[in-house]
C-alpha cells in the first residue's frame, strides 16, 4: 500500500495538497525490485512512468559492446521513464536497480488522463515535469560541452 507520507517523499508531488494526493494511491502499482535487477531495457516501450520510493538505480545505455555510459544516478523520491509520458515512445537507456528498490508504477496513458480530469493538480505537476527536466537538460548540455571542448579537433581551435 502507498501512503500519502510516501508519496510526500516523491520530488515530483512535492507540492500538492493532502486534497490532491489521496487520489494518488488508488491509480499506482507498488513494485519490488532486487540488486541487478532491471526495470526496463533500452529499446523497450515507454509505457509506464515511474517514482522511486526506496533504493537507488542507474540509468546507462551502452553504446558498444565495451563502453556503457552512465547518464545519472536516480535516488529515492525521484522519478523516471519519463518518455512514458509522450505516447508511442520507446526507452533509449537501461534502468538498473544498484540496491534493493521499491517503484512506484503507472502508465504513461493512465497518468495523463489522471492528470487531466484535475486541471490544478494537473498543472501543477507538470509545472514540475518541465522544471525537471531542463534541469536534466542543463546538466547534459554542459557535460556534452565539458567532452567536445577535451575533443582534439576541438583543442586545436581552442589554442589558436
Amino acid at each position: 500500500m502507498v501512503s500519502i507520507e510516501d508519496l510526500r517523499k516523491i520530488n515530483l508531488l512535492h507540492n500538492l495538497t493532502d486534497k490532491m494526493l489521496e487520489k494518488i494511491p488508488p491509480i499506482l502499482e507498488l513494485k519490488q525490485f532486487n540488486e541487478r535487477d532491471m526495470v526496463f531495457q533500452e529499446g523497450d516501450k515507454a509505457d509506464h512512468f515511474y517514482m522511486l520510493k526506496k533504493g537507488k538505480m542507474l540509468l546507462e545505455v551502452e553504446v558498444s559492446k565495451d563502453i556503457i555510459i552512465s547518464l545519472g544516478s536516480i535516488k529515492t523520491g525521484y522519478s523516471f521513464g519519463w518518455s512514458a509520458l509522450l505516447p508511442g515512445q520507446s526507452h533509449t537507456n537501461y534502468a538498473l536497480c544498484t540496491e534493493p528498490c521499491e517503484v512506484l508504477s503507472i502508465t504513461g496513458e493512465k497518468f495523463l488522463k489522471f492528470l487531466d480530469q484535475d486541471h490544478e493538480m494537473g498543472y501543477l505537476i507538470m509545472q514540475e515535469v518541465a522544471g525537471i527536466l531542463k534541469n536534466r537538460l542543463d546538466r547534459r548540455t554542459g557535460q556534452f560541452i565539458k567532452v567536445m571542448s577535451k575533443h582534439p579537433d576541438i583543442q586545436k581551435f581552442l589554442e589558436e
